[in-house]
């Protein structure tokens, strides 16, 4: 049986002499197991999550002094897992068997795979077991709306991306990640580091096989079987979307549009489908975590877009990949798009911790600004430039400086650039990428 405690609590989790790389949720989801609520996390395949679930395992039982055989693993990818759990009241009979007076924590990978999930993940939590659930998805947009849709009250949802910039400084340069972490002057000689880690960060992207990988072929062979494997379960297998040579061509064309506006009509011309292809399209490739759309900020209907999104990939890498452009910075003619990208990626993920609103503005005569945080009723305007050597912003910021009198604008740039400037009763800040989340608490 699949449901036997030896083989469930250890099927297919890493091995222990796997490098670990500690994400940063990881002890607020960590702080999460005490609740009785279900823990979601939710993201795109090959981020971590099956690791993650691994080292908030350890945590139990090292930490926690949860005994090991109180503990128990199931993989839905594997078909033997997968049919252990996905009859509800079999498994359901399971738990109360292992469980009794001994609470057991329960850790379902790829748990969207069973039917209704909303429904089935609802009645596990209101048969009232001693048991804690931790639960991951890679759907995640259909495994959410389940999920929020059957279980108010009765989870919590995390989200697991490729690795932040925070997070790539600290496989590739623990001792500088200690020092922005403690918030130690950086050095010149750093910050020249820095500028050439944030290059590589935006070229490959951050999933963990890719930046733990050290030569450029292996790194491309990774990304392909990334995609690869994305297309055959989750497009074609979990979504059911027949044509993959449609699909493969809608996402290829989106991966040469980051940060522009959407016109779906165009695309679906391009693409050789329908308007209703193309949303359907739109959806799958959110719903997967493989791109995501900013939606406009409006004040004036009549003056400014309140309409269509702008598109933005959720890993570089991957977006590289689809392109076949692996090329530096200083060889590409898309390098302020792929900045603008991997700032995008960095503001999602302080969002994560902040909770707020996250929009671009543009008039509809192209005045425009990157990006809009709004915090209630307080609105701080963003810029990603590349190379920037003076304190000057564009007409587009300064006109939504004048018009909604923020208290404080950013203009995040690589080249170093480090300085302040006033614009009326607005202070604008230079800053470059690693220093952005510390001024958006």
């Amino acid at each position: 049986m699949a449901m036997d405690s030896k083989n469930s609590k250890k099927c297919d989790m890493p091995n222990k002499k796997q490098k670990f790389i500690k994400r940063q949720m990881q002890d607020k989801i960590a702080d999460h197991l005490e609740k009785e609520e279900m823990t979601i996390i939710l993201g795109p395949r090959q981020v971590g999550k099956t690791v993650l679930l691994q080292q908030l395992k350890d945590w139990l039982i090292k930490s926690k002094n949860i005994k090991l055989e109180n503990v128990f693993y199931f993989n839905l990818d594997i078909l033997r897992d997968w049919e252990a759990v996905r009859d509800q009241t079999q498994f359901i009979d399971f738990i109360k068997s292992r469980s009794g007076k001994q609470k057991i924590y329960v850790f379902v990978d790829e748990a969207q795979r069973v039917e209704n999930p909303g429904l089935f993940y609802k009645g596990i939590y209101d048969s009232q077991l001693n048991a804690k659930f931790i639960l991951t998805g890679s759907a995640s947009l259909y495994f959410a709306s389940q999920v929020k849709e059957s279980m108010a009250g009765r989870k919590r949802i995390f989200y697991l991306r490729p690795f932040s910039f925070e997070e790539y400084i600290f496989v590739k340069n623990t001792a500088l990640a200690r020092l922005l972490k403690n918030q130690i002057k950086i050095s010149a000689v750093d910050q020249r580091e820095l500028q050439k880690l944030m290059e590589d960060y935006l070229i490959w992207g951050g999933y963990p096989r890719v930046v733990l990988s050290s030569d450029p072929d292996d790194k491309k062979n990774i990304l392909s079987d990334i995609y690869s494997s994305y297309i055959e379960r989750d497009i074609v297998g979990f979504l059911k979307i027949p044509d993959k040579a449609k699909f493969n061509k809608l996402t290829r064309l989106l991966a040469g549009q980051i940060g522009q506006l959407v016109n779906v009509g165009e695309l679906a011309s391009i693409a050789e489908v329908d308007r209703r292809t193309v949303l359907r399209y739109f959806t799958a490739l959110e719903e997967t975590y493989i791109i995501f759309q900013l939606t406009p900020y409006y004040h004036n209907p009549r003056q400014e877009i309140i309409k269509n999104p702008k598109i933005y990939f959720l890993d570089n890498g991957l977006r590289n990949y689809l392109l076949d452009n692996f090329k530096r910075l200083s060889e590409r003619s898309d390098n302020g798009f792929l900045f603008e990208n991997g700032i995008l990626q960095g503001l999602l993920t302080a969002q994560e911790e902040e909770l707020w609103g996250l929009h671009f503005w543009r008039t509809k005569q192209g005045a425009e600004v990157d990006f809009i945080i709004e915090k209630g009723v307080k609105l701080m305007p963003i810029e990603a430039k590349l190379n920037i050597k003076t304190a000057k912003v564009s007409l587009g910021f300064r006109s939504f400086v004048k018009k909604y009198k923020p208290e404080q604008g950013l203009v995040v740039n690589l080249s170093g650039f480090q300085s302040g400037m006033q614009i009326e009763q607005t202070k604008i800040n230079f800053v470059v990428p690693s220093e952005l989340k510390s001024f958006l608490r």
